[in-house]
């Protein structure tokens, strides 16, 4: 996932890509992977895919998604209505993402932005938890990491993480790549007992390595294009548990 302002989605994740190094690199999975028998597929959309076609999304297997709101503390998506409200009026399990600019404002500030402007939860089994979407810096590659030093980096996901467990009753969701993740929060352990971990890696049949002190993943973005609009995600386990995910249970 990535920034909704030019250059495309597509060439910021190259940015991403090519500061991850060997760890990410490497040809997009062409194919639903062999490890996904029996997963509910999902996939993730923001501004770039505009206005979405909920029921082919549906059509095509789609069972949840993940729909930007926010970015720092001044850019909503504008397609959100029709994207978030659209996807549970065909049946989707949906939920809202922020991507986060930790060198824009506090993680605090950020969370509140989020939760006003779409990233609420409620108890519905139709509504995923927030999710934080934490990344390699796409607007400036010589600080990838905001510029922040990595307690810096950990105290402020640490405050993200706590007003919108405050204003939502839910931990979010933590959306990143091991090699960020191990860079930029020098492989921080405090978050992944109680934070759903949602990995990012393209270049393996199954979800490879893991951000430090997580030992599964929940959610595994496999694919940056493919069947359904957007990034192409998979969830680890029944259709049935995705339910209770949603529900809090």
């Amino acid at each position: 996932m990535a920034r909704d302002r030019k250059p495309s989605r597509h060439r910021a994740r190259l940015v991403a890509a090519s500061l991850a190094a060997l760890t990410l690199t490497g040809t997009a999975l062409a194919e639903f992977p062999a490890s996904a028998a029996g997963k509910p597929k999902g996939h993730d959309v923001s501004s770039h895919q505009r206005n979405v076609n909920w029921q082919s999304a549906k059509s095509k297997g789609a069972k949840f998604v993940y729909v930007k709101a926010t970015e720092s503390h001044t850019y909503r998506n504008p397609y959100f209505g029709q994207q978030y409200n659209g996807s549970r009026n065909a049946g989707l399990i949906r939920g809202a993402y922020h991507f986060a600019l930790p060198n824009k404002s506090s993680g605090k500030t950020q969370a509140r932005y989020f939760v006003r402007n779409g990233g609420d939860w409620s108890a519905d089994g139709w509504t995923l938890p927030p999710a934080l979407d934490i990344e390699y810096n796409p607007y400036d590659k010589k600080h990838k990491c905001y510029g922040l030093k990595k307690a810096r980096m950990v105290s402020w996901i640490k405050s993200f993480s706590n007003e919108v467990k405050r204003l939502t009753g839910r931990r979010p969701v933590i959306y990143t790549t091991a090699h960020w993740w191990n860079t930029c929060t020098g492989g921080s352990r405090a978050f992944a007992s109680n934070h759903a971990l949602w990995v990012a890696r393209y270049n393996s049949a199954d979800a490879g390595a893991l951000p430090a002190g997580w030992g599964f993943w929940t959610i595994w973005q496999y694919d940056n294009s493919g069947s359904l609009p957007g990034d192409q995600n998979l969830f680890n386990g029944s259709m049935a548990q995705l339910k209770k995910f949603a529900r809090g249970s």
